[in-house]
């Protein structure tokens, strides 16, 4: 049904659109929310409009204090807890200690994430993209599921991006054991992933009340890019060979605002009730992508699979049962 479900509605906000729009005269006050990687990108301009929205946003940090030191400054109910993604021990504890709050979860967005960087590995010998964008995001949102269900009713938003036109998932091997890996095939894979996991999310979840997303923010200038050197972005047309960013990719890129406000347009939309597992572009649900569909848009026929996200969490919760 994914497919068939990958159709703009029309939501009247565009690529432009800034997250504080998206929240105009809707009201959540009494909601609680969690945003990984709230504190850099369009992580913190995410968290800046839930809590000016009057959500009560819990930000899961690697770096407590730059957290911390980030955060000092924007207005709202806003908390700080430990938690690495590429560690489970610690993803553990702030689930457990975030469970024992009794609170409900309404919006979960799982917007933390790697891009491009050199070979690694993370728990017990994961390639260090998949393990920490996919893997770390599916343990702590499974151990969030009594939290969210506590809620009248729940969203999970998951970070793609059109990073998953790059590659499906390496079904034979996701973590390049007998694969020269490719940092870029890596990355694909593991947008690819994010995008899977929310349809198979919105399958489990639908008749409980939680529904799930997934989202591409556009392209934004972001600490995400620290892993490419200036010669990669000049070779990928992102920027000129003197360091100053073509009139064509201003016109087509986002302010980190900007990039926020599909997330906080999928979590909060009355336009999406009733609706879950689609792939969501420039705040509206994209189109299915076809011939015509350029490289950078439109939800690929991968992520869109019920039996590709199927497969993947029977994939996924073996390997996060084996860690």
């Amino acid at each position: 049904m994914a497919a068939q479900d990958q159709q703009p509605i029309g939501s009247g906000f565009g690529g432009k659109t800034a997250a504080s729009e998206v929240l105009a005269g809707i009201d959540l006050t009494g909601r609680n929310a969690i945003v990984t990687g709230g504190y850099s990108g369009i992580g913190l301009e995410t968290v800046r409009a839930l809590a000016a929205a009057g959500a009560r946003v819990t930000v899961p940090a690697r770096r407590v204090e730059v957290a911390e030191n980030t955060l000092a400054d924007v207005a709202g109910d806003i908390e700080i807890a430990s938690m690495d993604l590429a560690d489970l021990r610690s993803v553990d504890k702030f689930t457990r200690e975030y469970d024992e709050t009794k609170r409900g979860l309404d919006i979960l967005i799982n917007n933390a994430g790697i891009m491009a960087c050199p070979e690694g590995r993370v728990g017990p010998g994961w390639e260090r993209q998949f393990g920490t964008n996919h893997l770390g995001h599916m343990a702590m949102s499974l151990a969030l599921a009594p939290s969210m269900q506590r809620a009248d009713s729940a969203r999970v938003v998951c970070l793609s991006s059109t990073g998953h036109v790059r590659s499906d998932v390496h079904w034979d091997d996701p973590h390049f054991n007998n694969t020269p890996y490719d940092k870029w095939d890596a990355y694909g894979q593991a947008k690819s992933a994010n995008a899977l996991f929310a349809l198979g999310v919105d399958h489990r979840g639908r008749d409980v009340g939680v529904r799930a997303f997934s989202v591409h923010p556009g392209g934004i200038f972001t600490p995400l890019q620290r892993h490419l050197s200036e010669e990669e972005m000049v070779q990928l047309g992102w920027k000129a060979p003197d360091g100053s960013i073509p009139p064509q990719v201003q016109a087509m890129f986002k302010t980190p605002e900007q990039g926020a406000s599909t997330s906080v347009w999928a979590a909060t939309s009355p336009q999406l009730n009733g609706k879950g597992g689609v792939y969501c572009e420039d705040c509206d649900i994209a189109k299915f992508a076809d011939e015509n569909s350029q490289r950078w848009e439109h939800a690929r026929p991968w992520i869109c699979d019920d039996e590709k996200a199927e497969r993947l969490w029977t994939m996924s919760e073996k390997m996060l049962a084996d860690a």
